[in-house]
């Protein structure tokens, strides 16, 4: 059993440690590119919102950056897993692993980038003269596992689905464009009218990133919306390792 869990945990050090040194090969700035996007982003939503439309929330860079930050982490993973398996073809074909450690060496790549990242919310709240809190000690590590969960499954689902259906790369570039505009991230789920608010609970990601807000800015967690993202992330995992599994036999034949 030792042995078993020693070479999963040597395999997915290994497979990590390959995908970060292909993604910064010849990367001046290396690290810096995954903090310069989600703050490139809260730059044009603070001119368009904050700016231009005068948009009534207080703190609102900082706002920003504890819903994008997350949700990065969310997008790359979920948008660069339909070519995972089609992009390690050779290795596929050639070796004999687990193929879902593909899956798993993305999503953990991706975490790794958004937990470097969290000081840049740290220093924002520094700047707008907030304070830590302690229980970011308890809540960053148990979101951080309920979203890697959640993003595990969908990225299961996703990639191994694409084999067989080619079209859902450009469909799952949609859903996730669609999925950012229905999901509280440049806004407040206060501002969603009264009438609609129970929509909040049917979009898988909409209360994990509202925890992860609410964790940053005030310390604390709506335990609803903790509860219905840890049965989202366990649902979704679920069904993406059924999905996954029942698949993975014929993925030789049709690389």
């Amino acid at each position: 059993m030792n042995r078993s869990i020693q070479y999963k945990l040597d395999l997915l050090s290994i497979l990590t440690k390959k995908e970060l040194k292909v993604r910064y090969k010849s990367s001046f700035l290396g690290y810096l590119w995954s903090v310069a996007y989600p703050l490139a982003m809260a730059a044009v939503f603070y001119i368009a919102f904050k700016i231009v439309m005068k948009i009534q929330i207080e703190n609102y860079t900082l706002f920003l950056m504890a819903g994008l930050f997350p949700w990065q982490w969310f997008g790359n993973s979920v948008g660069t897993s339909p070519m995972v398996l089609l992009s390690n073809a050779s290795l596929i074909k050639k070796v004999n692993f687990p193929r879902q450690y593909l899956v798993l060496t993305m999503v953990t790549q991706d975490m790794i980038h958004f937990i470097l990242a969290i000081p840049v919310i740290v220093l924002f709240v520094f700047i707008y003269k907030l304070s830590p809190h302690w229980s970011w000690l308890y809540g960053i590590p148990l979101l951080c596992i309920i979203q890697f969960l959640l993003t595990y499954g969908f990225s299961l689902i996703l990639s191994g689905v694409n084999l067989f259906v080619r079209d859902l790369e450009r469909l799952t570039s949609i859903f996730i464009t669609l999925l950012f505009y229905c999901t509280p991230v440049f806004y407040s789920e206060t501002m969603i009218p009264e009438k609609f608010k129970y929509l909040i609970d049917f979009n898988p990601l909409s209360p994990l990133m509202i925890s992860w807000r609410h964790l940053f800015l005030t310390g604390q967690i709506n335990n609803h919306y903790l509860l219905l993202s840890t049965v989202y992330s366990l649902g979704i995992l679920l069904a993406g390792k059924i999905i996954f599994n029942k698949l993975s036999w014929k993925f030789a034949e049709v690389l």
